[in-house]
């Protein structure tokens, strides 16, 4: 499942994500759940065809991201394997930063970084110049639209309606998956 919020030249998607590192860090070695969310850059094609034609769009490179992640066989709510990457190096994210505040609390404070884009440019070494202030305010304005959305994807992902291995049962062991939209 896929969500995208876009202004002018920048937006959050969000998406559910089931995860399997064939190569994974220390103490991460079993499957990850849960919910992505990231700041990208979105570009606005112009209509090909007549003024009623569909609008190309385009969702570009990541800024920033975080991913309210747990451990497959944790208690829902954990947010054990829960972090962010304050930055990326074109497509690639930079390192995990895991953030007390962020696995105690994850929606205030996703939210306090959404609310605060000046502050989260700064974080991520962007320039500011990558955004309008049309960007800030309108981003601001559905800070809680977002965060109900992210909310409503982890219930369904605690469900197991969501963020699952793909495949059928019986299939055989998987050594790596990444199923997401992100």
């Amino acid at each position: 499942m896929l969500y995208a919020f876009a202004f002018e030249r920048v937006g959050v998607v969000v998406s559910d994500l089931y995860f399997i590192d064939p190569d994974p860090m220390p103490g991460q070695e079993t499957p990850e759940r849960g919910v992505r969310v990231e700041l990208r850059i979105f570009e606005r094609g112009e209509p090909v065809g007549s003024i009623y034609a569909a609008r190309p769009i385009t969702v570009g490179r990541p800024l920033w991201r975080v991913d309210l992640l747990e451990d497959v066989s944790s208690a829902p709510g954990s947010f054990d394997r829960t972090h962010h990457h304050p930055g990326f190096d074109g497509w690639a994210p930079g390192p995990r930063v895991f953030v007390e505040e962020l696995s105690a609390d994850p929606l205030p404070w996703l939210a306090g970084k959404l609310s605060d884009i000046p502050a989260l440019l700064k974080e991520t070494g962007v320039s500011p110049d990558e955004l309008t202030e049309a960007d800030a305010a309108g981003l601001r304005a559905v800070v809680p639209e977002i965060t109900d959305t992210v909310r409503r994807l982890l219930e369904r992902v605690w469900s197991g309606e969501l963020g699952r291995p793909a495949g059928e049962p019986g299939s055989g062991p998987v050594t790596s998956a990444r199923v997401s939209w992100l």
